[in-house]
C-alpha cells in the first residue's frame, strides 16, 4: 500500500502551492525591479527641503529686487507714510525741535537799538521762559499746518524720489546721499521740509527766521543693531534675487518629478513652500514687535511702526501670496487623486452639479462629450490660468485673492456643468 501510494505521485493540491510559490516568487522579484531606488527618493526629499528653505530667501530677495531697487516701486511704497498722522507728528515735533535749535529769543531780538537793551535785558529775566514757550508754539503750529497739506506730500514723494539711489547706496554701504546709515540707524535728511518751513515763517510775520542757517536735521527710517549686518545681506540679495525665485521653482518641481508618486508629492511640496513662506510672516510679526521694543527713547514708536510696515507692506503680500498658491495647488492636486476623502468630496461637487443640470434639463451633446474627454486638462488650465492672474497682479490684497478664487470655482464649476457624457453621475456612498 504504501509503495502504491509513493507511485501516485505529487497531488493536485502540491502542484497548486507550488504555482502560487513562483508567482508570489515572480511578483516579488518584480516588485523588487520596479521599487524606486532609494537614493532616488532620498534625492527627491533633498530637493523639497532646499525649496522649502529659499523660499523665504527667494521673497525677500525679491522684495529687495524690485521694492528697494526699483525707484516707482520704492516711492510708491513710501508716498503714504506723508499721510500717517503718526509719521505727520513726528516729523513735526522733529522739525519744530531742529528749527528752535536756531531760534531762540535774544535772536528775535539781535536789532533791539543799544539804548533799549538794558530795560529788555530785565524783562527777559522774567519773560524769557513765556516768551520760548510761546514762539515754540507759534513754529510748531506753522510745521503742523504745513506738514498736513499737499505741500508736504509732494515734498516727500520728491525726496524719496530723489534719495531713492541714495537708500540703495546706504544700504550698499555708502554714507552719501539724503538717506545714509550711521551707527546702525537708518535716517532721512528733513532739510527741504525745514526750507519751507522757514519760509513760512517769514510769510507769517517772524522775519527773523529767514535769517537761520540751513538746517540738517534727521528722521530715523531705522534703527536697529543689525541694520550694520543687513548692509552685507542687501548686497547678497541684489545678487541672487534675479535668479532666486526660479531656481527655487525649478528644485520643487525637480523633487516632484523624480517622486514615485507624483500626486502626493505635489501636495507635499506645494504645502511646504506655503509653509516656507509663512515661516517668513511670522518671522516678519514678530520682528516689528522686537524692533519695537528695542527702539531708543527719543524715537516715535508709531511713526516707526508706520514705516517698518510700510518697508514690509510688498513682503507680506509677497508672502500671502506665496501660502494661497501652495494651498490652492496642493488642493487641486488632492482632489484629483483616488483617495477616499478626494473621491467624496469630488463626488459631492459632481453630484451636485450633475442634480442642476437635469433639473434644468440641459443636455451637453457633443460639446458635453467633448468637455467629458478633456475636463481634466480643462480643469488645471483653470487652476494654472488662476494662479497666473494672482502672481501678475500688482500688490494683490486679500479680497483680490479670494474674488479670484470665486472666479476659479465658477470656471470649474461651468466646466463640470457642461460636463455630460449621457453615463451614470457618480454618487456618494456611506
Amino acid at each position: 500500500m504504501e509503495a502504491e501510494h509513493d507511485r501516485a505521485g505529487p497531488s493536485p493540491d502540491d502542484g497548486e502551492l507550488a504555482a502560487l510559490r513562483a508567482r508570489v516568487a515572480a511578483l516579488e522579484a518584480g516588485g523588487a525591479r520596479h521599487r524606486p531606488p532609494r537614493a532616488r527618493a532620498a534625492f527627491a526629499v533633498l530637493l523639497v527641503l532646499v525649496a522649502t528653505v529659499l523660499t523665504p530667501l527667494g521673497i525677500v530677495s525679491t522684495w529687495a529686487k524690485n521694492q528697494i531697487g526699483d525707484t516707482g516701486n520704492y516711492v510708491a511704497m513710501m508716498a503714504p507714510l506723508a499721510s500717517d498722522p503718526e509719521v505727520r507728528a513726528a516729523v513735526t515735533d522733529r522739525v519744530t525741535g531742529a528749527v528752535m535749535q536756531h531760534l531762540d529769543v535774544k535772536t528775535l531780538l539781535a536789532d533791539v537799538a543799544p539804548a533799549d537793551r538794558p530795560a529788555l535785558d530785565r524783562a527777559l529775566a522774567t519773560l524769557s521762559g513765556p516768551l520760548t514757550t510761546g514762539i515754540t508754539g507759534f513754529v510748531h503750529g506753522t510745521v503742523e499746518r504745513f506738514v498736513s497739506g499737499d505741500a508736504f506730500a509732494r515734498i516727500w514723494t520728491d525726496l524719496n524720489r530723489a534719495s531713492q539711489s541714495a537708500a540703495v547706496k546706504a544700504l550698499s554701504g555708502s554714507r552719501e546721499g539724503a538717506v545714509r546709515i550711521t551707527d546702525d540707524t537708518v535716517t532721512v535728511d528733513l532739510a527741504p521740509v525745514v526750507d519751507e518751513v522757514k519760509q513760512r515763517l517769514v510769510d507769517r510775520g517772524l522775519k527773523a527766521a529767514a535769517k537761520l542757517p540751513a538746517v540738517h536735521t534727521d528722521f530715523t527710517v531705522l534703527t536697529a543693531p543689525s541694520v550694520g549686518r543687513a548692509t552685507m545681506w542687501f548686497r547678497a540679495l541684489q545678487l541672487i534675487g534675479l535668479w532666486l525665485p526660479p531656481v527655487t521653482l525649478a528644485l520643487a518641481a525637480g523633487g516632484v518629478l523624480l517622486s514615485v508618486c507624483r500626486r502626493r508629492a505635489l501636495v507635499a511640496t506645494a504645502l511646504a513652500v506655503g509653509a516656507g513662506a509663512a515661516v517668513l510672516g511670522l518671522a516678519l510679526w514678530l520682528g516689528r514687535a522686537f524692533y519695537l521694543d528695542s527702539l531708543p527713547s527719543g524715537v516715535s514708536r508709531p511713526a516707526a511702526g508706520a514705516v517698518f510696515d510700510a518697508l514690509a507692506g510688498p513682503m507680506r503680500v509677497l508672502v500671502r501670496l506665496v501660502v494661497t498658491l501652495g494651498v490652492v495647488v496642493a488642493l487641486a492636486a488632492w482632489l484629483t487623486g483616488r483617495g477616499r476623502a478626494a473621491t467624496r468630496v469630488t463626488a459631492v461637487w459632481s453630484g451636485g452639479i450633475g442634480a442642476v443640470r437635469e433639473a434644468a434639463g440641459f443636455t451637453g451633446g457633443p460639446v458635453g462629450r467633448w468637455v467629458h474627454r478633456a475636463r481634466r486638462p480643462l480643469n488645471w488650465t483653470v487652476v494654472v490660468v488662476a494662479g497666473a492672474v494672482l502672481l501678475v497682479w500688482d500688490r494683490p490684497t486679500g479680497l483680490v485673492t479670494v474674488w479670484i478664487a470665486l472666479c476659479a470655482l465658477f470656471a470649474l464649476a461651468v466646466v463640470e456643468f457642461l460636463d455630460d457624457d449621457s453615463g451614470p453621475r457618480p454618487t456618494v456612498t456611506g
